[in-house]
């Protein structure tokens, strides 16, 4: 359980990362600040050290923020329905650390002593530094983010009578489905009218194949029935040829259901 919601939070983290709408919010934000100079940056710093002391101190506001964000989201997936709602929990939890780590930056930065006003203060603009993130966030989200951080309901048992699966593929390309496979945090899923890459777990994709008649051949490998050529055996393990000519291999734990079905 532990494990599964640690691989859960990564894949949503490395959503966020390979955005190029969440880096070009994030330089638009830091190119605001260096240019305006707010808090007396402008008058303290010059043009080149400004640069840098917004850059570090956003990277490491929205590091804390953006981690919040997805633990948040996750934690709370199924008690609060609205995505919107979750982000605006997760600016909260996030508000503390990114204060306090933001005026550690600036203690690095310009010196001065640690008082409890001070560390208010801190909090505060922490606080809206996450509410900025939370909000741009939100609105520049790209739809595969989106997807993430509200996935698909569960499928009801009508849902399971057909290939819910095929929902998230392009019109194109829905057809029967004859292969998928694990990439990465995402699905390769072939039709006999096209492949697609999609974000979804590969547990996830088995489960919405509904009636879809084939086995799971290996962890990372499903193999309908349609597109099996023939099984090969050599070196002690078990090949599936499929008809594309690629050659799957067979768990051994999976070896004899594999031979029942298709030897």
């Amino acid at each position: 359980m532990k494990r599964h919601f640690l691989q859960s939070a990564l894949r949503e983290l490395q959503v966020f990362l390979r955005s190029p709408r969440f880096w070009a919010t994030f330089g638009a934000v830091v190119l605001i600040f260096w240019v305006t100079g707010p808090y007396g940056t402008s008058e303290r710093l010059a043009t080149v050290p400004r640069l840098g002391f917004w850059l570090v101190l956003h990277a490491v506001a929205w590091s804390i923020a953006v981690t919040a964000l997805v633990l948040v989201n996750m934690l709370l997936l199924h008690r609060v329905p609205s995505l919107a709602g979750r982000m605006a929990l997760g600016t909260l939890v996030a508000g503390v650390p990114v204060g306090l780590a933001t005026k550690a930056i600036s203690l690095a930065t310009f010196g001065g002593a640690v008082t409890v006003s001070t560390l208010a203060e801190s909090i505060a603009s922490g606080l809206v530094l996450s509410a900025l993130f939370c909000g741009l966030t939100f609105m520049t989200m790209s739809n595969k983010a989106a997807e993430v951080l509200s996935p698909a309901p569960e499928p009801t048992a009508e849902d399971r009578a057909e290939v819910v699966l095929l929902r998230r593929l392009k019109p194109e390309n829905r057809g029967p489905i004859l292969h998928m496979t694990v990439a990465d945090h995402y699905t390769d899923v072939m039709t006999s009218r096209g492949r697609e890459l999609i974000l979804l777990r590969f547990s996830d994709a088995l489960e919405e194949l509904g009636g879809t008649p084939g086995l799971q051949v290996h962890r990372s490998h499903f193999v309908a029935d349609s597109h099996v050529e023939k099984l090969l055996r050599g070196d002690g393990r078990l090949t599936v040829v499929l008809k594309d000519g690629q050659e799957i291999p067979v768990s051994r734990s999976r070896t004899e259901a594999v031979r029942s079905r298709w030897g």
